[in-house]
């Protein structure tokens, strides 16, 4: 006999326990299916901004108790090789977290039913349900299992196998007392060098005892080599200590209008990562993947209480949403202007630009970065995750 729900979630991340939060204060019975136990290992350089912890209503206080939260009130910019130029706000801006404790903590609170450690096999749909792994039913199938998502793989929602994905190297560690005096990095300032050829860019996060390093490309030609020649600039400027005690570990995401997966089908919505939403400037995916949980909450509870219509053609309001919120997904009209300017131009612009005050603050951070453009989603919650107006 297979366990009935309303709603099954694939990936128990920030996008997946933020769309169980949301349903389960709703009222419906959610279930969240992931390959990995929790707390698991999830190297990021981590950071959420006042954005996200309005959104998700994060008391900070609650949050720090055991658990890392860096305010970020500053940070550094430069080109690779270029002067380094530090951005004060006095306020914070962000705070760094660890990915294994955020989602963690996110995943606790959502209330859904726990199905971890357990890899998604199989999937069927078949007189408006779903069934997975021939065991878990519910007439709501949400992928949200990041890049690899297997909902994505076993539903054909990616049609193509050339996405143009961003490749990305990095590392995260406790510092040793003898790491801490060789790190010149400021726990309140992390740093952003972005790659000479402008396709990508690296950084730097100290949070707390911890310290993240990483690089993120574009393209993943000689992907290894930029992340080595990275960390040597690091290690001679004297930022980082000598000696790295663990490896380099490997990822990739797509930006925002890369990719024409399906993100909507009858019965199916994919979320987060997994849909393909870092952004296109910063490659930022914390937060538009837990607003994209908040939209397709939003769309399903609109269904729920009007005759459970979970047709393509009724959860396409979440594709709308998702257009008004970010943008068109298949218009990049603005990269496509960039690859016009030959290379040498938008390096030497560049590199002034990023030396610039004015450019530094008001785009690279406040614009690309922070998004302070747009306003906090709402949840649609109050602070006791009751709807508002109920």
């Amino acid at each position: 006999m297979s366990a009935q729900y309303d709603a099954l979630i694939v990936g128990g991340g920030p996008a997946g326990a933020t769309c169980a939060w949301l349903l389960r204060n709703a009222g419906m019975q959610v279930a969240i299916i992931d390959k990995q136990q929790f707390p698991r290992d999830k190297i990021c350089a981590g950071w959420i901004t006042p954005a996200v912890v309005e959104t998700l209503q994060i008391d900070l206080q609650d949050y720090a108790r055991g658990r890392v939260l860096q305010p970020l009130t500053g940070f550094i910019t430069a080109m690779i090789g270029e002067k380094i130029r530090l951005t004060q706000y006095g306020k914070p801006m962000s705070y760094g977290i660890r990915r294994c404790e955020f989602d963690h903590y996110l995943l606790q609170r959502s209330g859904a039913a726990m199905h971890l450690g357990e890899p998604v096999k199989s999937l069927a749909y078949e007189n408006g349900l779903w069934l997975v792994n021939q065991k878990y039913q519910a007439p709501l199938l949400i992928g949200a299992g990041g890049h690899f998502c297997p909902v994505v793989r076993l539903t054909g929602a990616r049609q193509t196998n050339s996405e143009p994905i961003v490749a990305a190297q990095e590392v995260e560690f406790e510092m040793t007392p003898e790491h801490k005096a060789h790190c010149l990095v400021d726990p309140q300032a992390p740093e952003l060098y972005f790659c000479r050829d402008l396709k990508g860019y690296g950084w730097v996060f100290r949070k707390g005892d911890y310290l993240n390093i990483g690089l993120g490309r574009q393209d993943n030609h000689r992907l290894s080599a930029h992340v080595n020649e990275f960390v040597d600039y690091l290690q001679q400027a004297g930022r980082i200590p000598p000696a790295l005690p663990k490896k380099m570990s490997g990822h990739a995401y797509l930006l925002y209008g890369d990719t024409p997966r399906k993100i909507v089908d009858d019965g199916l919505l994919i979320i987060g990562d997994a849909a393909g939403l870092a952004y296109a400037q910063s490659g930022e995916g914390i937060r538009p993947a837990i607003e994209s949980a908040v939209l397709a909450a939003q769309t399903i509870l609109q269904h729920a209480r009007t005759g459970s219509d979970y047709s393509r053609q009724a959860l396409s309001e979440y594709e709308t949403l998702l257009s008004r919120r970010f943008g068109d997904r298949h218009k990049r009209t603005n990269i496509k202007i960039a690859a016009l300017v030959p290379q040498g131009i938008k390096r030497s612009l560049a590199a002034r630009l990023l030396a610039s005050k004015y450019f530094s603050r008001n785009f690279v951070l406040n614009k690309w970065f922070f998004h302070l453009q747009q306003p906090p989603l709402d949840s649609g919650f109050g602070t006791h995750g009751i709807p508002h107006g109920a």
